[in-house]
């Protein structure tokens, strides 16, 4: 597994993330950092903000929140306890270009954590969208674990003089992506979405907690349900009741700006919609809905949605629902959640 020393720094900083996810003040020197360096992270959450309005306060510190979980000490055991290969003699160390995505918050974070524990270098590109949060939780690691800024190198200019590439985008970026690429080990992802299944059998805690997972980050992220399966006399008034607490995300202008061009939009084609005020649902064979808006479809049999999203696993990136993922939780994935199903730490293992 990874260095104990790495454990631990990267556990510690775990420790740092949930107290900004609960905004705590600075606990003194114990938590690692001094006041000023503690401080420094604070103001990068606010700069997040002004530099991307997607990113509000409330989402990024969800998102730090949700990596002091994953970065627990047992967890972390855990996770690096399947690779008994990073406890060998490395071979060599190669540069490795990470392009990022900049939907979410840190969403690149675990491609820079698995290049750092399995003994590269990284050369990182930051997405235009999200250039503050995560150059400053490498310099809070460099702090925690020396050396650390010295192998994961944030770049403004091309991704040249490396050995592979992990690139995350769209279905469109992902085909330059390839071509690019196309010389060097590559892991390319390309876009994807969530899905719920509903049985009937939902409790109310359970669909309030369905709410979390079609509104958290505005719905922008492939872990966010955009499509409901449900049985064929299902009441969709339970589902709009229980996700009645999100109503104020229709305050916020860029989501407000999607949801009234969306409406506008089907209800000039005539389109046949539900809304509340703050959500529409569409019935619709598609996966992938448009900001401000959830698909949905109707089932007979349970057995046949579940081969229909097996024929589509290419494009859904979590289930969420009874025997899948739990209700609330497609936001807390865990370190051997790889995006597109993709083992990062055994493909850069393999570069050695």
């Amino acid at each position: 597994m990874g260095s104990e020393q790495q454990v631990a720094a990267l556990a510690q900083l775990g420790t740092i993330l949930g107290l900004l996810g609960r905004s705590e003040n600075w606990p003194g020197h114990s938590c690692g950092l001094n006041e000023a360096e503690y401080e420094e992270l604070n103001r990068a959450i606010a700069l997040a903000h002004q530099q991307n309005n997607w990113f509000t306060e409330t989402n990024v510190r969800h998102a730090l929140g949700a990596w002091a979980v994953a970065l627990s000490g047992p967890a972390l055991r855990d996770w690096l306890n399947n690779y008994p290969d990073l406890g060998r003699p490395q071979k060599r160390q190669c540069t490795v270009g990470l392009v990022l995505a900049g939907n979410l918050p840190l969403v690149g974070w675990h491609d820079v954590l698995c290049v750092l524990l399995s003994g590269h270098k990284a050369k990182i590109k930051c997405s235009s969208q999200d250039q503050v949060l995560l150059p400053a939780l490498i310099t809070a690691l460099d702090r925690l674990l020396p050396g650390s800024a010295d192998v994961l190198e944030v770049t403004q200019g091309k991704l040249d003089k490396i050995d592979a590439v992990i690139a995350t985008g769209s279905n469109n970026t992902s085909r330059y992506f390839e071509y690019y690429f196309k010389h060097i080990p590559r892991i390319v992802r390309k876009s994807r979405t969530s899905v719920a299944i509903l049985d009937g059998k939902e409790t109310t805690e359970e669909l309030t907690a369905l709410g979390e997972d079609i509104f958290r980050y505005f719905g922008m992220g492939c872990r966010n349900v955009s499509k409901l399966y449900l049985p064929s006399d299902y009441d969709l008034d339970r589902v709009f009741n229980a996700i009645f607490p999100w109503k104020d995300i229709v305050n916020h202008n860029k989501y407000a700006n999607n949801y009234d061009y969306q409406r506008a939009l089907w209800m000039l084609d005539q389109v046949a919609i539900l809304e509340n005020g703050f959500v529409l649902l569409k019935e619709d064979t598609a996966l992938a809905s448009p900001i401000g808006a959830i698909y949905y479809e109707h089932y007979q049999d349970l057995s046949t949605v579940e081969e229909q999203i097996a024929e589509q696993v290419d494009q859904i990136q979590c289930v969420v629902g009874h025997g899948h993922v739990p209700f609330g939780q497609s936001q807390f994935p865990a370190l051997n959640d790889y995006a597109d199903g993709a083992d990062t730490m055994e493909f850069l293992l393999d570069l050695k």
